[in-house]
């Protein structure tokens, strides 16, 4: 097993390894890396595949770090629970049956450690006639509010809580009151379990390019209820967003241009950190290649890379195998798509291996040729398992050309606890800072081994300087450092916003799911400057968008910082928006 750092060992203490009735530890992050390697193995046998030497190839990929699955996955694997997804998407009707059966459905996945996301949008709207009372409907965010009460009393497999995204279409009646609800509630607290994305559509596009009025549809009848100015509806989009972080974006004509299995329905809404784009009681387990360890400190280690791929795949596949889902719906449609999510982390860490600033034009194009091989590659590993034991059944009628074991394979994931286990960089972020606290978990000292390594060897490292980095928000005008070491250090703070945008894009394009990733601004920024990013984001097709501006209302999980972080650190996909 490969060493872990004090911060790792605190993680997994907390949050992962196997605890009796008192909640004491019982096992050792060694026992339950073995514990996973052994449970995912058994699949194999199902397949007449080789379980021991299965069982010592994924110990050897987890244990050393070179690869994580989701944290549900690292929990649960081989206990009685046994629920190994992240990410769910559940469906919610305009009746009270459908709302609650979502309420107590959502429930159950939190209490087995995973995520949930709901389009709200057939729901009528607040006013609208309910028949059966003579009544008056509450409208969606109401009900959003019930979810959101119920995920707060129930902690993710009694160790977290909950999270969701709530999804509203743009044509929904009620979209600005669901736009303002964080910004105008005077309750810091509402929907705190939440992250919100308005869901936008071609018609909606187009009427903005045009200068036009669009559609305002009530969805319990269909009939059209008034007109509404695109562009003042994406202004209140970005002044909620610069205001308090929420709400995002899905552009949903991109997303269900991509949807594999378009006969099985349109997409409407994602997972809590957008990344993995699913149709109703869809479910996805995640995992992430640590790009770190697949370099020789100067070049890309491209075998290695690609036997990671490979056996990645093979253990993700595995999972939905060994997968217990809490929802019988789920189990049906996760056995039709057999979905997945392999991403990355550690890939500033890589960057600073290549000698590569992330704000640079290298790292557009490095993400594209990267993203390109182990897209390439997680297909050819999917395509493999199809001849060994057969395509997804819904395979035929879907958009992929060849027999596939997984209708998708890649996506890239926050990573926030995983990459603190595997001591690296989160997913495709540059970096906080290269020695900060994070306040999670009583207080985590973060510092940058890369950083230190090249201090070391360059013999400007002293105690005192990473003291005196410590908690910044960058090192450009720390004038001990060398010029060159600088820029491999760069921050979020230091990366302008396009990039973000153009790095976020340059992955997309070779991503079978979503991207999850925030785009960091300045204090200072403006309105218009969030309204930008939202156009720019649409104009690069972009599947969705987060936006957070330094000082925005919403709990922050570095404390005292200003920085939004994608993922609360709790877990690999939690809601990126709250503590």
């Amino acid at each position: 097993m490969g060493s872990l750092d004090s911060v790792a060992e605190t993680v997994l203490h907390r949050r992962y390894l196997q605890q009796d009735e008192e909640g004491t530890v019982i096992e050792t992050p060694d026992e339950m890396f073995h514990r996973v390697a052994s449970n995912l193995a058994r699949a194999e046998a199902q397949f007449g595949g080789d379980v021991e030497t299965t069982e010592e190839r994924f110990y050897e990929a987890i244990s050393n770090l070179d690869f994580l699955p989701n944290s549900p996955t690292l929990m649960n694997a081989g206990t009685e629970l046994q629920q190994l997804a992240a990410c769910f998407v559940l469906p919610v009707e305009d009746s009270i049956e459908s709302i609650f059966t979502a309420v107590k459905q959502t429930a159950l996945i939190h209490q087995s450690g995973g995520g949930t996301g709901f389009s709200f949008s057939r729901l009528r709207p607040e006013g609208d006639i309910v028949k059966k009372t003579g009544g008056v409907a509450s409208g969606p965010v109401s009900f959003m509010k019930i979810f959101d009460a119920a995920t707060e009393q129930i902690k993710q497999g009694g160790r977290r809580r909950g999270a969701n995204m709530g999804v509203l279409d743009v044509i929904h009646p009620d979209i600005e009151k669901f736009i303002a609800v964080k910004s105008d509630d005077d309750n810091d607290d509402v929907l705190r379990n939440f992250n919100l994305s308005v869901a936008t559509t071609a018609e909606f596009w187009e009427a903005y390019a045009s200068d036009d009025s669009y559609e305002i549809i009530n969805p319990r009848t269909g009939a059209v209820v008034r007109r509404a100015d695109p562009d003042a509806i994406l202004d209140q989009i970005s002044e909620a967003a610069w205001e308090a972080g929420d709400p995002g974006m899905l552009f949903l004509d991109t997303i269900n241009e991509h949807n594999p299995t378009p006969q099985l329905g349109r997409i409407e809404a994602t997972n809590p950190c957008g990344e993995v784009p699913e149709l109703p009681y869809e479910a996805c387990i995640l995992g992430s290649i640590n790009l770190g360890h697949h370099t020789d400190g100067e070049e890309v280690d491209w075998e290695k890379l690609r036997e990671t791929v490979h056996l990645a795949v093979r253990f993700l596949d595995n999972a939905i195998e060994m997968s217990e889902f809490p929802v019988p719906e789920i189990e049906e449609m996760v056995t039709k798509t057999r979905r997945l999510g392999l991403g990355v982390m550690g890939f500033q860490d890589m960057l600073v291996d290549l000698r590569i600033p992330y704000f640079s034009e290298d790292t557009v194009e490095f993400a594209d040729e990267l993203m390109t091989f182990i897209h390439e590659e997680s297909w050819a590993a999917s395509r493999q398992l199809a001849d060994e034991r057969e395509p997804f059944p819904a395979w035929e009628d879907s958009i992929r050309e060849g027999p596939m074991r997984n209708a998708t394979t890649t996506t890239i994931a926050p990573t926030g606890s995983i990459s603190l286990i595997a001591d690296c960089s989160a997913s495709i972020e540059p970096i906080y800072n290269v020695a900060y606290t994070k306040q999670v978990m009583g207080g985590l000292e973060i510092i940058n081994d890369r950083f230190v390594d090249i201090a070391t060897d360059r013999g400007f490292y002293s105690d005192e300087l990473i003291e005196d980095l410590h908690g910044r928000t960058t090192i450009q005008d720390v004038e001990e450092i060398p010029d060159d070491v600088k820029l491999l250090f760069q921050t979020a703070h230091d990366v302008p916003a396009d990039h973000h945008l153009r790095v976020q894009a340059a992955f997309q394009e070779h991503v079978d799911n979503a991207v999850s990733k925030t785009v960091n601004l300045p204090q200072s920024a403006s309105v218009d400057d969030v309204k930008e990013i939202f156009l720019s984001a649409h104009d690069l097709d972009l599947k969705g968008i987060t936006v957070f501006r330094s000082g925005a209302k919403s709990e922050q999980v570095l404390g005292e910082s200003p920085l939004k972080e994608e993922c609360v650190g709790e877990c690999d996909y939690v809601a990126p928006r709250q503590e």
